[in-house]
Order: structure tokens, then sequence, then C-alpha cells
């Protein structure tokens, strides 16, 4: 009943997603984690604002911390991104978040990273499902969450501020400052926000924000920045002289664009724009990669400018993997995904929408 796709393990809540299947998950990777001597230096755990994400973060926390894992958790929704970026600085093996990303508000899951913090690979995600179908709810070890606490094999934590200074030491920040700009956000009910907006007000952005707050059923919509979902920015940008609108999804690991003119900047444009800017006016250097799905435009820029585009099946954690083995200057998706060397492998769109401003 647990199956991984290209993003993870995504299933209906109360139907697949329920608290046995959620402990299953996190005992074949206890098992794993012990297996390869891979229990140290711990376990990085976050959660968006889904339904039930919250308290599945607790109930998988309960059963690494029973197997002897010291589990880092982070007692705040936040991005998936400031996940993977902890797990890079703890150097952890394995580490996870608990959302569904864009999916639909009935559904929740489970992200599995590996080291580095990136998503893990097929080899990886099938050795998870092989250990849960040799599990009865009977294997599972487990410790109370606040008992966990109390004796220090679950140690709260927030690397919220770490990952902003990250974010606006990459960035050009005093360019942002001297551009005085409005700007306006739609986390889409999600967990962008409170990054974001820290990263535009160190760049002097006069940030609004529409469509926060805890919203289980995401407005209605799905949690996915696209033209048709951020109608409502496109108007706002257009008809209140805001100078950009930025859209991100429920994990904040995508983004959407909108002009100041309300108009809606596709993803292939988004990176096709960043990736001729680094390469033109930065003098960067490096390949790109993209998914099967992503604009060929791509392969014509880094042949203008002597470099290779490779091209990779669906799934950010082909994009990293590929990134990683050519050093490659970025890499993305046509729904919204992308990073670039230096940051997470793995996509973010607090990262990302930032860069833009630069």
């Amino acid at each position: 009943m647990i199956k991984f796709g290209t993003g993870g393990w995504r299933a209906l809540i109360g139907e697949e997603f329920t608290r046995g299947n959620v402990r299953l998950a996190a005992q074949g990777l206890a098992n794993i984690m012990v297996n390869e001597n891979a229990v140290e230096p711990g376990f990085v755990i976050g959660f968006d604002r889904r339904f039930l994400s919250d308290k599945a973060a607790k109930w998988f926390s309960e059963v690494l911390a029973a197997n002897g894992i010291t589990v880092s958790f982070i007692d705040k929704f936040v991005p998936t991104p400031i996940v993977m970026f902890k797990a890079r600085e703890m150097k952890t093996h394995y580490s996870a978040c608990i959302t569904a990303s864009h999916n639909p508000a009935d559904y929740n899951g489970i992200k599995v990273f590996i080291e580095g913090g990136r998503d893990a690979d097929e080899v990886i995600t099938a050795k998870i499902e092989e250990q849960v179908t040799t599990l009865q709810q009977s294997d599972i070890k487990s410790v109370d969450f606040e008992e966990a606490v109390a004796n220090g094999s679950v140690q709260i934590i927030n690397p919220m501020n770490e990952f902003v200074d990250a974010v606006i030491d990459f960035i050009d920040i005093e360019a942002i400052k001297a551009a005085n700009l409005r700007v306006l956000i739609d986390p889409m009910f999600g967990v962008a926000k409170n990054a974001l907006q820290t990263v535009l007000i160190n760049g002097r952005c006069d940030v609004d924000v529409i469509n926060d707050g805890q919203n289980p059923s995401f407005g209605g919509l799905m949690p996915s920045p696209n033209a048709a979902t951020l109608y409502r920015l496109k108007h706002l940008v257009a008809h209140e002289g805001y100078d950009i609108g930025i859209g991100t999804d429920g994990d904040a690991d995508r983004l959407g664009i909108i002009d100041e003119k309300g108009n809606f900047i596709h993803p292939n444009e988004v990176l096709l724009l960043l990736y001729y800017y680094l390469l033109e006016y930065k003098g960067w250097k490096g390949s790109v990669v993209r998914n099967i799905a992503t604009t060929h435009l791509l392969d014509k820029v880094a042949a203008d400018h002597d470099e290779k585009c490779f091209e990779v099946p669906v799934g950010f954690k082909h994009i990293s993997s590929q990134m990683e083995a050519d050093d490659s200057l970025i890499g993305g998706e046509s729904s919204g995904g992308l990073t670039i060397r230096g940051h997470i492998k793995g996509k973010d769109g607090v990262f990302a929408s930032s860069f833009l401003l630069r």
C-alpha cells in the first residue's frame, strides 16, 4: 500500500495515508538505517500545513526514536527546502518531510531525502517499499513523543534563520535593495510566507501577502502555482501596481511568477531567463539539466555558450543526480521547480523567486 512515485509517497488521507502506514514506513526506513550503519548523525524531519502533517511527523519520529535514531524535529511548519537544507548541513544519511506538495487537499504523503539533502532515488524508495511488505504492525517499535523529547532522542530545532541567512548570502541583496520593489506573495495557504517574506524584507521590498493562514482545503484550489490557480494574484498585481507577484506551491518547492502587467511567466521562460542571465551577464559556466517535459530551447542556449544540456526523466531526483554528476549550473522543470549550483540539491521556490529579484 506504500508506493513511492516521482516525488515521494502520496496517498488519500484516511485510506492509504493512515497512522498505521506512516509508522510502517518509518519502521521500514529505520531498519534500512540500522542495517546500513547510517544511524549517525541522526535524522531531520519537518512538515507542511496539510491536515495531519504535524501529527504524522510525530508518529514518524516516535518510531525512529524507539529504534535508536536521534531525530532533529522541526517543530513549526516549514518549506520542504528547509528540511533539505538542514539535512545537508547536518550531513545526515536520511531525512524526510511530511507533505503531499501540490496535490489536492485530501492527500498527504512523505518525501524522503538522502545524503546531501536530495530526493531519494528509486533504489532507496524500492528498499523502503520492500521493507514495508515484510512488516506487521506488531513489528513496529515506538516511544511516546514527549518521552522521546524528554530523554533527548527527539531534539526540537528551528533552522529557519540559518536557511534565510544562506539565501540572503547567495543572492545580490544590495541590488534588490536598490530596486525598491513592491512584491505580492501568494503562498497558496502553504508554507512559503515566513521564509520568503523575511528574505524580501531584508531586501527592503514592500511586501504584501494573500492566501495565507491555516486552510486545510487550500481555498478550494490545488496548491499548484500556475496560470489558472494564480488568477487572484494576477489581478491584484496588475491593478494594485505591484512590480512582481510570486506564487509558491503547498510545500514551497515550486514557484509561479506574475509580471507587473499581470501576465503569468511560464516556468520554461523563467528557466531560460535565469540560465541566459547567469551565462551572459554573470559570466558563470556550466551545463543545464531539464526533464523531458521542459523546453528544448535550453539546449540552444547551452549550445550557443559551448555548454551542454542534459535531458532526464520526470522527477527532480533525476535532475539533482545529473547536476551533481556534471557539476551543472542550473536544473529545472516546466512545473516550476529549479535550483542553482551552490544551493541545495533540490528544487526551492523560496530561493528561486528570491534569486529572480537580484
